[in-house]
């Protein structure tokens, strides 16, 4: 039985729960994104009907990897892995031969000496972890500053990373520390990965199938995408690494209502944050996020319409593909922070935590102030609201003006020491073009981000015009006037000293400042609020313990949910989705669009089974970092791989939502039909099937 002391933590959220009332918070409104210190086995063994036992969570952490960005699995004693096909796009191009399409005809090894070693690519492997609270706190409580503070924090963080890469370190093994702060700081980890850098291609699908649907169904479901990658890792002798802990192959797959576990690396959430956080975002940086965002977007997409050839040569697809993609996320954010009954929620929760606080004196005496403390911070904050607005994303680098990032750097080396004056000469010279057309539609952008900040009438407005009576007809005049208008004139005017006449060095004269104010000043105000936002989770930690989880942390996280459908544009979408599907799609839309298939596709092979699972879904609580997170069955059985959420679950940055929000993932019953009777790759099914190499 659970403890007094569990039932009274758990009555805030578990009374809440039982109320009908939408602006009460829900026990697990802070997700499901669990860590393997804090691993809930008993909440899995009494909620799914097995032994969740610390046995069973080693297994399940041992054959989990991280990638850069990603996440993936083990699934043979051999080190084969498997993953997502966007998370290994970059690799797959990188070790395309010349006149070889590899992203667009797909790839499998027939033998294992055609396995192709992906150019600096590395996997990590969660060896152990250990609470490193006590190395740390104690010396940042004797600090005395908050300068102080973040220093002491980094060198003992520094020291527990030491001591830990000591005692794990092998001979042969490449060992890599990671101290993670919890609760946004309350709590503090010691991650010990072992490092794998020889990582092989096995087998890759067409890019059009990994990405059907493209950007148009990004965040969307019902999905038809075969978002998959197989890769191995190889030991340092240059040998398949031999492994013990894998995930054997769920070839039956799932059912609705089954359980799964989705492991993989989380990204950074919020759910823990102030109210007056939520509220100061909602007021000022999401929304100037998305405006920034959408506006580049637009820009990009006009000038991709415009000169498609010109587009493909600079790569203008994938990059309006990640502009497009953040910028759904943040509208996801941003309908979060104005629907009312999600902040009403959030603010019942934290309601909840001040009584729990306020209910004993040792935490009252401590923190009881906190939460007015934080709020004051954010009230300081929103008085730099206009300089965010004109300088938080200025200059862009993805998505904007090359002559902007040029005049930035070069105004820094006026007022740089001569070694620092030649780093900055160096990475001015290192900036690329942008076609012209493009250019000038960035750089009016980023002029008008800070007249629109400013007002017209204030001065730093004007400078941005520079005498001009739109933004559109300043950026014009630079273009047409500053030798840092390409990168073949500013190349020479930096090497031979650029005049101080030079318009662009005029306007960042006038701007520079202004950024350069701005970010000292609402850098510190960043460092208190990080540190009370430290507190404010040892706080947490000392109400309600391991029993709500940490944001994410783009760490290893464990997190459970049930396979099901849900309500969907007035009806049902289906938990699982076919390949019926996918053809529907085909002859709806056709060649060229978001939804052509390949050649050798449009007429369905032979032996495939049409009716074979592609894509489902479950209530499992995923964030971006969770792309190619193996999900598991209690027998640790591998069923599927996470690569997607629908739009209902972009408001997970600051809630869980299981009754709204879904885990998108392609089944291992569709990546087996495409290895088996597509590809013929008889030698990696038969590895996959019974997780052993072909003798």
């Amino acid at each position: 039985m659970r403890s007094l002391r569990a039932l009274l933590l758990l009555a805030p959220f578990t009374l809440a729960a039982q109320q009908p009332d939408t602006s009460r918070a829900g026990r697990y409104d802070a997700g499901k994104m669990w860590t393997f210190e804090y691993a809930p086995d008993r909440y899995f063994s009494e909620t799914y009907g097995f032994r969740a036992d610390s046995a069973w969570f080693t297994r399940a952490r041992l054959a989990a990897l991280r990638l850069p960005g990603c996440s993936a699995a083990f699934v043979s004693s051999s080190g084969l892995v498997v993953t997502n096909h966007h998370c290994a796009r970059a690799g797959i191009s990188a070790v395309a031969r010349p006149g070889e399409p590899l992203l667009d005809s797909g790839f499998v090894a027939r033998s294992i000496d055609q396995e192709r070693r992906l150019p600096n690519a590395f996997a990590d492997q969660l060896l152990a972890v250990q609470d490193v609270t006590d190395e740390i706190l104690p010396q940042v409580d004797r600090a005395a500053s908050d300068t102080a503070r973040a220093r002491i924090r980094r060198a003992a963080g520094g020291a527990a990373a030491t001591r830990l890469k000591a005692e794990f370190a092998r001979p042969g093994d490449s060992i890599w520390v990671q101290i993670v702060a919890l609760y946004n700081g309350g709590r503090y980890s010691g991650y010990v990965f072992r490092r794998f850098t020889d990582v092989r291609l096995v087998a890759a699908p067409e890019l059009q199938l990994g990405f059907f649907g493209g950007d148009p169904d990004n965040f969307t479901y019902p999905r038809y995408a075969l978002d998959f990658a197989v890769l191995r890792i190889y030991g340092a002798d240059g040998t398949p690494y031999q492994t013990p802990h894998w995930y054997a192959w769920g070839a039956a797959g799932v059912r609705p209502g089954d359980a799964v576990f989705v492991i993989g690396n989380p990204g950074s959430t919020s759910r823990l944050k102030a109210m007056s956080q939520l509220e100061y975002e909602r007021a000022v940086s999401v929304p100037a996020q998305v405006g920034f965002l959408s506006s580049r977007l637009g820009a990009m997409r006009a000038f991709y319409e415009a000169h498609r050839a010109t587009g493909d040569s600079i790569d203008l697809r994938n990059r309006m593909f990640g502009v497009s993609n953040s910028l759904k996320s943040s509208q996801g954010r941003y309908g979060a922070l104005l629907d009312a009954a999600i902040m009403a929620r959030r603010r019942d929760a934290e309601r909840a935590l001040a009584e729990s606080l306020g209910a004993r004196r040792e935490l009252r005496d401590r923190y009881g102030k906190l939460l007015e403390r934080m709020a004051d911070l954010q009230r300081r904050k929103a008085t730099f609201a206009a300089p965010y607005r004109a300088f938080a994303f200025f200059p862009s680098g993805s998505a904007g003006s090359a002559l902007a990032r040029r005049a930035v750097t070069a105004a820094q080396i006026a007022g740089a020491s001569h070694d620092s004056a030649a780093v900055f000469s160096r990475r001015a010279a290192a900036i690329g073009d942008v076609p012209r057309e493009l250019e000038h539609r960035f750089l009016a952008l980023e002029l008008a981000d800070v007249v629109r900040a400013y007002g017209p009438g204030h001065a730093i407005a004007r400078a941005a015009l520079m005498g001009q009576a739109t933004p559109e007809a300043a950026a014009q005049q630079l273009l047409g006037t500053s030798a840092l208008a390409d990168s073949a004139r500013a190349d020479i005017a930096l090497s031979a000293g650029l005049p101080t006449t030079d318009p662009a060095l005029v306007l960042m004269a006038a701007l520079l400042p202004a950024m350069q104010a701005f970010e000292r000043d609402f850098g510190a105000l960043g460092v208190e609020e990080r540190e009370l936002a430290s507190e404010l989770g040892r706080a947490r930690f000392a109400v309600y313990g391991r029993l709500v989880p940490p944001d994410g942390t783009f760490s290893p996280r464990i997190a459970d949910g049930v396979v099901q459908g849900y309500a969907y544009n007035g009806t049902e979408a289906p938990p699982f989705t076919t390949f019926y599907g996918m053809y529907d799609r085909f002859r709806a839309y056709g060649p060229g669009t978001a939804w052509d298939l390949p050649y050798r596709w449009r007429t369905p092979p032979a032996g495939l089974d049409l009716g074979t699972p592609l894509d489902f879904v479950s209530t499992a609580d995923t964030y971006g970092g969770n792309s190619g997170s193996p999900a598991v069955t209690k027998d640790l059985r591998l069923v599927g791989l996470n690569f997607d959420r629908n739009i209902d679950a972009l408001v997970r940055d600051y809630i869980y939502l299981p009754e709204r929000g879904r885990n998108v993932m392609v089944d291992v019953r569709a990546i087996q039909a495409w290895l088996q009777h597509v590809y013929g790759a008889e030698r990696v099914v038969r590895e996959l099937v019974t997780g052993r190499p072909p003798e």
